[in-house]
């Protein structure tokens, strides 16, 4: 005991009992965040050392001239060290990539890999740093979701650039928020997931698995709602409605201004003869 006693007393055990702390305090957060190793390891799960090294073949070929051979990252792409699968699944399950050219934002496309080649990639990345997991068909499983929840997390989070029925809208420096018609409700959960683009992550903290579930649910409703008031213009709000009812009735009047010209025009005529 008077051993323990004098280590106590002496300053290199106060300092690793911080470290202690604080190593003890980062794996609480991690593991409430899920976001650390547990998540790691789900990430990995299921992929056997066969797909992880296609995904590697495949990555060299197809990504390693911007990511670099490692996925450490270059002047041209960030790394993807601890990017997850979830992010590779979504960014290539869309097309989006690998990138054809430089742009703002980058456009969703047909996908260049069948979805067993991107699931190989996808456990190659995941193999370098973990990151999130691409989402189960339970974790994007509406049923029992509410639309109406879904619909106020929606236009806290979403809605200021995706428009309310999620029907995309501009953003700055050339970069807009893509449409939601033709994502399925798995791109949607990793969306929210990942952050892509200029999308901001909402992890499990800021928005849980069920937050997500319940904007999935409102945003598949959506889709599926009638137009009672006939066309929809895209459903992106009033300036586009505007903007028709404006041009509509400009052109409304300029023909009727052109009518009535060539009518007076006719009468004089028939005076002079």
């Amino acid at each position: 005991m008077r051993w323990i006693t004098a280590r106590r007393r002496r300053p290199l055990f106060g300092y690793a009992a911080v470290l202690l702390a604080l190593v003890a305090l980062g794996s609480l957060y991690a593991a409430a965040t899920g976001l650390g190793s547990t998540g790691n390891a789900s990430a990995s799960s299921g992929s056997s050392s066969s797909q992880i090294t296609e995904g590697k073949n495949l990555f060299a070929v197809s990504c390693a001239s911007c990511h670099g051979e490692d996925a450490q990252g270059s002047s041209v792409a960030p790394s993807l060290v601890g990017a997850g699968a979830a992010a590779v699944d979504f960014q290539v399950g869309t097309g989006r990539m690998p990138l054809k050219e430089t742009d703002a934002e980058a456009p969703r496309k047909p996908p260049v890999f069948t979805q067993s080649q991107i699931y190989a990639i996808a456990a190659y990345v995941a193999s370098l740093g973990g990151g999130p997991a691409i989402p189960s068909d339970q974790d994007v499983s509406t049923a029992g979701a509410s639309t109406g929840l879904g619909q106020s997390l929606f236009n806290a989070n979403c809605a200021q650039c995706h428009n309310y029925s999620g029907a995309g809208g501009a953003l700055t420096a050339g970069k807009y928020a893509p449409p939601l018609t033709q994502a399925t409700s798995r791109q949607i959960y990793e969306a929210m997931l990942t952050g892509p683009e200029a999308m901001p992550v909402f992890n499990n903290t800021t928005l849980t698995p069920q937050d997500k579930r319940d904007i999935i649910a409102y945003v598949e409703q959506t889709r599926s709602e009638a137009n009672p008031g006939g066309f929809s213009l895209g459903r992106v709000g009033p300036t586009t409605e505007g903007l028709v009812a404006w041009l509509g009735g400009i052109g409304a009047l300029v023909l009727a201004a052109m009518w009535i010209t060539a009518k007076r025009r006719e009468e004089r005529t028939g005076e002079i003869r």
